[in-house]
């Protein structure tokens, strides 16, 4: 089928131009003003805006395993919703993501859902148990993008060195997450002035910071590539730029709670509040905003962590970590990012799409006569408030329920096919 987008406000050069695009096939074709071509599908964006499809480097689609907390089918649809064309998946499931028979599990499931791109990123380590590494080569031959065993740290630093060389010797990308577990002890929340209020136990900055400033002394020494995931605090953000400033070669992200949200959260022990790592203080988000302007932090990542209501509602000590961020990552981010004057348009834009799709070696990323059509569509100026009970997620989940934002997504197209998204 070939479709042409027009009368929209196409994200070209940095800036909004209004241009139509025809799409043929699975590739975009022509970009100019007032194309004169013959479609089998138009569609009118008139005043909307014109992007390049998001890129989330880093989800939960829980299946196989825990699919009453999220399947394939059910998270990818959820990520159209937000305007996501393509997903990275983290290893976490049951069994782990560890061989090949698990990972063409992944990829067979996304494609026969046949909803956005699925790219499956493999455990570090057999079972994710932090001893044992994977056979990374046969990984990557099979679809693997990238090694993490995200949801718990590689806690060896000797492990992580030799997997870090490991990968290295296939130019393959390593996503830390940074967490000491001897320091976090079982905290819940973030360690200060609110955690004591509300008798709940903190967890120190320390548990991110330290495992954060090791990943970046093994990429320097080694002179590999490593990727640091869900940066929370400021001083996180201090260690990546200097790091950045001395050639080291690492990259990191953070996700929208952590440049909006601040652990006054946890004030009325809402358990969708509890997340790893907890929500910070003002100071780390504006710290977390800054690195966003001045290209310390490459990525927005959505950290996607849908559980089941009944696993949520109860004691915030009990509850499961994580929030579900599909649907309202790019609002958030429009909002308290681009609306509020930190950001242009253009820069979020890249780093919910062009920069992750750069770091993974995955298509997508702009909008280019001959690019693939992965295009998201969205309102600008309307606003609405998050009902999370809503979520095309099974995870219902929010912190952000409640919410007034501003940016609605309307039209998706992944391999130039438009996919149905609930309005």
């Amino acid at each position: 089928m070939n479709t042409l987008i027009k009368n929209g406000f196409v994200l070209r050069d940095g800036r909004l131009q209004k241009l139509d695009v025809y799409i043929e096939g699975s590739v975009i074709k022509r970009i100019g003003a007032n194309l004169a071509v013959k479609a089998d599908k138009e569609v009118d964006a008139q005043s909307l805006a014109v992007l390049p499809g998001f890129v989330d480097m880093h989800c939960h689609l829980r299946e196989p395993g825990f699919e009453y907390k999220e399947d394939i089918d059910s998270g990818t649809r959820a990520a159209l919703q937000g305007g996501f064309t393509s997903v990275a998946c983290m290893p976490n499931t049951s069994p782990a993501v560890d061989n090949t028979a698990v990972l063409k599990y992944v990829i067979d499931r996304a494609a026969e859902t046949d909803n956005c791109k699925v790219y499956p990123i493999a455990a570090v380590t057999k079972g994710q148990q932090g001893k044992e590494i994977t056979e990374m080569g046969k990984l990557l031959e099979a679809g693997a993008v990238a090694f993490s065993d995200d949801g718990r740290p590689v806690a060896d630093s000797n492990t992580m060195r030799l997997a870090l060389e490991y990968a290295s010797g296939f130019d393959a990308l390593v996503i830390s997450h940074c967490e000491d577990l001897s320091l976090a002890a079982g905290g819940v929340v973030n360690e200060g002035f609110n955690a004591t209020v509300v008798g709940l136990r903190g967890i120190t900055r320390a548990a991110e910071e330290t495992m954060v400033a090791r990943e970046i002394i093994l990429a320097e020494a080694l002179g590999c590539r490593v990727h640091i995931a869900h940066v929370s605090t400021a001083e996180s953000v201090e260690l990546v730029r200097a790091a950045k400033a001395r050639g080291v070669k690492v990259t990191c992200e953070t996700c929208p709670h952590y440049f909006s949200a601040t652990d006054d959260e946890i004030l009325s022990f809402n358990a969708n509040a509890k997340i790893n790592p907890p929500l910070r203080l003002q100071s780390d988000v504006d710290a977390i905003i800054a690195g966003l302007k001045d290209g310390t932090i490459d990525v927005i990542a959505t950290d996607h962590a849908p559980h089941h209501s009944d696993e949520k509602n109860k004691e915030f000590d009990l509850a499961p970590n994580g929030t579900s961020g599909f649907e309202t990552a790019f609002s958030v981010g429009y909002t308290y990012l681009v609306d509020a004057g930190h950001l242009e348009l253009a820069e979020l834009v890249d780093l919910m799409s062009r920069n992750p799709a750069r770091i993974l070696r995955v298509e997508g990323g702009e909008i280019a006569e001959g690019a693939v059509a992965d295009i998201t569509i969205a309102d600008l100026d309307s606003d609405y408030v998050v009902d999370s009970s809503r979520f095309v997620s099974k995870g219902k989940n929010s912190v952000f329920n409640g919410w007034k934002l501003k940016g609605v997504i309307k039209n998706v197209f992944v391999n130039g096919k438009e996919k149905e998204i609930r309005l």
